[in-house]
């Protein structure tokens, strides 16, 4: 992928606002690596001004087609009050869902926040968790 390339300088300079205009021409397209490419690259304001809420945006759209890197970065921002109130049964289904999407370090961080929640909240994030695999991951909040 030629952002790619151009973010980390690999045969080509690097170049960071490069890879963001290659990201953007991806994503635009439905890729959802490099939608969670612009996440990250908007979250650490790199080639662009840092935007946590830009950040969030992308994500969540690499995040509708089960990018599981760009859930368990939801489940961070949510946890970690970062572009978004803090939100601990949001934090835990995005660690859920990126755990069955492949993210084995996801499952470890849903069991760390998960000491911090009421039964309450640890119920609510299994409905939501639930209702989101029922949506198909679409639109999931």
């Amino acid at each position: 992928m030629l952002g790619y390339m151009h973010r980390f300088g690999q045969g080509v300079v690097q170049d960071y606002p490069e890879a963001i205009r290659w990201y953007r021409l991806a994503a635009d397209q439905g890729s959802a690596l490099a939608q969670f490419f612009l996440g990250v690259m908007y979250g650490g304001g790199r080639g662009v001004t840092q935007d946590l809420k830009e950040a969030i945006r992308w994500y969540r759209l690499a995040a509708d087609q089960g990018n599981a890197l760009a859930q368990s970065n939801l489940g961070y921002m949510y946890s970690t009050d970062q572009g978004v109130a803090q939100d601990y049964s949001r934090a835990h289904m995005w660690y859920h869902l990126a755990s069955l999407s492949g993210d084995t370090n996801a499952a470890k961080n849903r069991d760390i926040i998960e000491i911090k929640m009421t039964p309450e909240q640890i119920s609510e994030a299994q409905k939501m968790t639930l209702a989101c695999q029922a949506r198909h991951l679409k639109g999931c909040r």
